[in-house]
């Protein structure tokens, strides 16, 4: 093993030493949160921008990332929307929450039984989806609709698995499903950069920028006549022309 390696492996464990100690003090906070504010609070907007603040964290603290977010005044806060983004890295979820706008992530289901961050997805009431389970997937559709109609965003990754030639795959129709059945605007993200910063399949930290660019939103009016895989196609190339590919 090389000195390189040896230095990015203790990174690695000081850094996930920093996650799990801090989370078990914000999840605590996150639980008193809840309770407070459950009541009155149906969408869990503070538990979510508590949580923004918990993720973003992580990302800030670490010298070998920054983020930089282009176009976030083109998020209102008074709208709903389903939210998509090509998927490149683990970061990519730490970074979506420097938007610190209202979303319910669509995740799957075994980050949600992770000690303490798994437990706060759970009370955000965040959207658990096992691949390949029909039954999974129709919960996760029945899930997202009801928090549509309470006025919270859905946040999804439509390649489903983060694309490790940080070429993007192929995108799903669910997130596209939703938005033509709900007439929900579509907001389209640009992540360049997270796969440097942490390779799938690995814990060997990079020193990189993370950009992400909110494109316009795709209003339901635009694609209330053409089809659902029209309309998938059509945001994949939105968001692919924006994208740095690897050589």
């Amino acid at each position: 093993m090389t000195v390189h390696n040896i230095f990015q492996r203790l990174i690695a464990i000081l850094f996930i030493s920093f996650v799990f100690l801090t989370s078990a003090l914000f999840f605590l906070v996150a639980l008193l949160i809840w309770l407070a504010t459950y009541p009155f609070d149906q969408r869990l907007w503070l538990l979510h921008r508590f949580t923004c603040f918990w993720a973003s964290l992580y990302v800030r603290v670490f010298p070998a990332w920054s983020v930089a977010i282009h176009g976030r005044e083109k998020i209102s806060d008074n709208k709903t929307y389903v939210i998509v983004s090509n998927h490149q890295s683990l970061v990519d979820i730490l970074v979506a929450f420097n938007l610190f706008c209202h979303f319910k992530w669509v995740s799957k289901a075994e980050l949600f039984r992770i000690p303490l961050i798994g437990w706060n997805m759970s009370l955000n009431k965040y959207v658990r989806l096992k691949r390949g389970h029909s039954k999974s997937v129709k919960e996760m559709y029945q899930a997202c609709e009801t928090h549509l109609k309470q006025g919270s965003s859905i946040f999804l990754f439509p390649e489903g698995t983060r694309a490790a030639t940080g070429h993007m795959r192929e995108f799903k129709e669910g997130a596209f499903v939703l938005a033509k059945r709900l007439e929900i605007p579509i907001l389209p993200l640009v992540i360049n950069g997270s796969r440097n910063a942490l390779p799938k399949n690995s814990l060997d930290f990079q020193k990189t920028q993370v950009v992400v660019q909110v494109l316009d939103a795709i209003e339901p009016e635009s694609f209330r006549e053409i089809t659902v895989e029209d309309l998938t196609n059509q945001v994949r190339d939105k968001i692919q022309a924006n994208l740095t590919t690897p050589d």
